[in-house]
């Protein structure tokens, strides 16, 4: 019951009474990342969702394009703005996805929705945490975030497909407050975000 129908229910009114709420906040964001990022403050990216069913995420826009004036490339690293750290900071660029929950293509609770280049890499347990929907917070980012290895970030996407409950998204979501209003958490950029996942190697 509550999977189906009460974490909808629930998703949809705390995600609209929240983009409500962070408004102010919102506009803010976008009037500065316009003049930043010359009239382009938000990202668009397709990603696989409940069973790998694509849709556009939508964050604010936290780096430069990937070329330079003189048309080479440049890595992820050199490419962040200097608000765009900030915003990456206090993981402020994850609240436009309230959007996505809002229309659906995801949930506040749920694996984090990877890149669509993963979906031939997954093994067969690793597929499933695409049995749920996508989450702006999730068992894993409580859980260690970027300092875990892909494996153990999987293994504890599919334990939270295996457990789902309210009882389970709201520690969840009790874990991730706590994060947010601790420093030491939230003390530096996670540059090992960038670093892709190559599959499998056993």
């Amino acid at each position: 019951m509550y999977k189906f129908f009460f974490k909808r229910i629930l998703d949809f009114l705390i995600s609209l009474i929240g983009l409500i709420l962070l408004s102010p906040l919102i506009v803010t964001l976008i009037i500065l990342l316009l003049f930043a990022n010359k009239g382009k403050p938000f990202f668009f990216q397709k990603r696989p969702g409940k069973n790998a069913k694509t849709f556009t995420i939508i964050k604010f826009k936290t780096m430069k394009d990937p070329k330079n004036n003189e048309s080479e490339l440049i890595n992820q690293v050199q490419r962040i703005t200097k608000i765009g750290a900030i915003i990456r900071k206090t993981s402020l660029d994850e609240l436009l996805q309230l959007v996505n929950v809002l229309k659906g293509d995801m949930s506040l609770i749920g694996p984090r929705p990877l890149l669509i280049e993963y979906l031939p890499l997954y093994n067969k347990e690793q597929a499933r945490r695409h049995m749920v929907k996508p989450g702006i917070t999730g068992w894993a980012q409580v859980n260690g975030r970027t300092a875990l290895s892909w494996d153990e970030r999987f293994a504890l996407d599919v334990w939270y497909v295996d457990h789902l409950s309210f009882k389970t998204d709201l520690r969840i979501l009790l874990k991730t407050i706590q994060k947010i209003f601790n420093r030491e958490e939230m003390s530096s950029i996670e540059f090992d975000s960038f670093s892709r996942w190559k599959g499998n190697t056993d």
